[in-house]
């Protein structure tokens, strides 16, 4: 029993040490944001939520508090952005990242209680919408005439969506919970972490941008809506192809 533990506590240390560099890498270079037209989704907070959906609350906290320490010292170091000061406070930089972790998993678990047989519905609806949308954005795309790098991520994402849609209609695996972990991870960074902007930056936050404070809201609420929503998508599509594949090397 000993044995099998301490290889258990191997395994999660070992998991939140490669995705915790996979975290950083992702902070650190161009891989870390996905072109899809008309924004550039992040995708560093995915690494998280595969860890906690895969080992567990602690696992995925760990690799949250990476992230977040990687988000303030890269403010801190690089200052890129106009309103990179707002990640300078580590309520906005870490603490969202942590509870990445948390939720993602606690949603995951709970989902998993559901029947099956209403999992197994729900999963199908899953893929068919967001396989629609994704065809949606590249009739977008492709209208628009947005570059090739634009088209290429989003026929990948496709592609990848459609795959994982014929698997749930032949496969008794139920992709739901996984899911739902993934896209309440997602938004947890999103909601948080643009919320924590608003109540303490504002106005700082406005005048960085150059745009008047009456707007603020509206402002911040546009963000939240044109990149957490396509970066939740992409968190479901990655995370559930990862999550996966780790269990069918595992079984």
């Amino acid at each position: 029993m000993n044995k099998i533990t301490a290889r258990n506590k191997n395994r999660k240390l070992v998991i939140a040490s490669m995705l915790g560099a996979i975290t950083i890498v992702l902070g650190m270079t161009p891989l870390g944001l996905i072109p899809l037209g008309f924004i550039n989704a992040t995708t560093m907070h995915i690494p998280v939520i595969i860890a906690a959906i895969a080992e567990g609350p602690i696992v995925g906290a760990l690799v949250g508090l990476i992230f977040g320490i990687s988000s303030l010292l890269n403010a801190i170091l690089k200052n890129a952005s106009p309103v990179a000061f707002v990640f300078y406070n580590p309520l906005i930089s870490i603490v969202p990242r942590v509870l990445i972790g948390i939720t993602s998993y606690y949603s995951y678990a709970s989902m998993k209680k559901v029947k099956d047989k209403n999992l197994k519905v729900l999963t199908k609806i899953l893929w068919g919408i967001v396989t629609l949308l994704l065809i949606l954005l590249l009739v977008k795309d492709i209208r628009t005439g947005a570059s090739t790098i634009n088209i290429t991520f989003v026929v990948i994402l496709l592609a990848l969506c459609i795959g994982l849609f014929i698997y749930s209609l032949k496969s008794n695996e139920i992709d739901f919970p996984i899911a739902i972990g993934a896209f309440i991870g997602s938004m947890t960074n999103t909601i948080l972490v643009l919320g924590g902007i608003y109540l303490i930056y504002a106005k700082r936050y406005v005048e960085a941008l150059n745009i008047p404070m009456e707007s603020a809201k509206s402002a911040i609420l546009g963000v939240s809506v044109t990149s957490g929503i396509p970066e939740a998508i992409i968190s479901v599509i990655v995370t559930t192809a990862v999550i996966k594949a780790l269990k069918s090397k595992r079984s």
